[in-house]
């Protein structure tokens, strides 16, 4: 079968997310330069049809390597059957993996990494953009979210991400807060701000973390509902954030601040910099001075050389911190790092199995207890969508898709993309449910 030709007026162009928040909005950046060059463009469609695919990959951990892998062998097997003119790469995987990638997957019309994705439109087209246009969002129109930096300047043990995307790179605070003034003109109201260390943001331009400051005058614009901070770290805090976050009321008592462990030995073998009882303080003191605040973290077992001491204590650590929403994850060797390239993977894989399952057993009964405490209460939630009988909606301390939702009738007739205050019926792990009839 021959490959279909292009459209004589208007090229369809499929774009295939992988990996994360940060990925996504590079993927809305070319996108919406597409859609300005004259092509029609899809996102993650369950049945592609465009004559070009543009793979977005994610190289971090071995689990999404071997994603991005079979997503792209998945649309070379398209193109070889003739269903696909052309397939183009970008992303964490191939600004990684370059060379090996373009001997494997001959089938590839067109590689590129993490930074250089704009050439992309002008191969394709041969012309070059003059500027970032609109992004073309592809989440519910009242929610997005805003990269304030790439990079990262950390050197965790287990991480790779500083091997892809090099230094830290704070984006100018003034072209942010354009983006969210032109953003929330076109709709949109919550804002969750992303960066590979949020609270960096600044170090490298300026010399002190400007983080705070950012997001007092983004808090500031019109049409602004909700912020909501994402990836901070835990060696030195920017505690004037917090101040930020009791003066204005759109700036969500939520953080997601990765924490990774808790004993002083893996701490210090993980390169994280920050001690046992420092971080003990951390959590104690971000509750003291955000009432009420819900913190997200991750937390790593199996890390080469964790004790059952080790494991001990950071059972014990989830006991006492009662994280709001905690994930965790196994440790995976990754070329490249330093625990890598100097420590012995000792810990066996069945051992690092029950250690995630015990942990997370206890996070399922701390998070039934802190959703049950929410019941009888009246919160606010945005709708984002309707499924099935219910409009699914999320408080100011839940991100899309990862954390508790909340469940509301569809027989009271809401808006997606609104505001509502709810009263909270019943409780489950992972969900609410309310009514708007308080």
């Amino acid at each position: 079968m021959k490959n279909k030709e292009f459209s004589a007026t208007r090229p369809v162009i499929d774009f295939i997310t992988l990996g994360c928040s940060k990925n996504l909005v590079d993927s809305e950046t070319l996108m919406g330069l597409f859609a300005a060059a004259g092509f029609e463009v899809t996102h993650d469609s369950d049945d592609p049809q465009g004559q070009i695919a543009v793979i977005n990959t994610c190289g971090f951990i071995e689990d999404a390597k071997q994603e991005s892998i079979d997503t792209i062998l998945e649309f070379a097997e398209r193109k070889e059957q003739g269903h696909l003119q052309k397939l183009y790469v970008m992303g964490c995987l191939s600004e990684r993996y370059l060379a090996d990638l373009e001997k494997e997957i001959p089938e590839v019309d067109g590689w590129y990494g993490k930074f250089n994705y704009r050439q992309l439109l002008q191969d394709i087209t041969g012309k070059k953009p003059e500027a970032d246009g609109d992004r073309m969002l592809t989440t519910p129109a009242h929610y997005t979210y805003i990269k304030i930096a790439e990079g990262c300047d950390r050197h965790c043990a287990y991480c790779a991400i500083p091997l892809i995307t090099g230094r830290h790179r704070s984006r100018p605070m003034q072209e942010i807060l354009d983006e969210v003034s032109k953003l929330a003109a076109r709709g949109v109201r919550e804002f969750n701000i992303i960066a590979q260390e949020l609270t960096y943001y600044g170090i490298d331009t300026c010399g002190r973390q400007l983080i705070a400051e950012l997001v007092d005058k983004m808090a500031a614009i019109e049409g602004v509902e909700w912020i909501r901070l994402h990836y901070a770290y835990p060696a030195h805090f920017p505690w004037d954030l917090l101040a930020v976050m009791r003066k204005h009321d759109n700036v969500c008592k939520y953080l997601d601040i990765a924490l990774q462990h808790i004993s002083d030995n893996m701490l210090d073998r993980m390169r994280r910099n920050v001690t046992k009882k420092e971080t003990y303080e951390l959590v104690e003191r971000l509750r003291r001075e955000v009432p009420g605040i819900h913190l997200r973290t991750t937390l790593m077992v199996g890390f080469p050389g964790e004790t059952e001491e080790d494991f001990r204590e950071l059972v014990e650590f989830v006991k006492w911190a009662r994280f709001e929403r905690m994930g965790a994850f196994a440790y995976s060797e990754e070329e490249g790092t330093f625990s890598a390239d100097n420590y012995k993977d000792d810990v066996p894989a069945d051992i690092k199995q029950q250690r995630l399952d015990k942990l997370m057993r206890i996070q399922q009964n701390i998070s039934l207890d802190v959703e049950t405490a929410k019941v009888g209460k009246t919160l606010r939630v945005v709708i984002d969508r309707l499924e099935g009988d219910y409009f699914i909606g999320r408080t100011e301390f839940s991100s899309p898709e990862v954390d508790p939702e909340v469940l509301i009738g569809a027989d009271e007739q809401l808006q997606i993309g609104k505001f509502y205050d709810v009263a909270v019926t019943d409780a489950e792990e992972f969900d609410l449910y309310a009514t708007t009839k308080i």
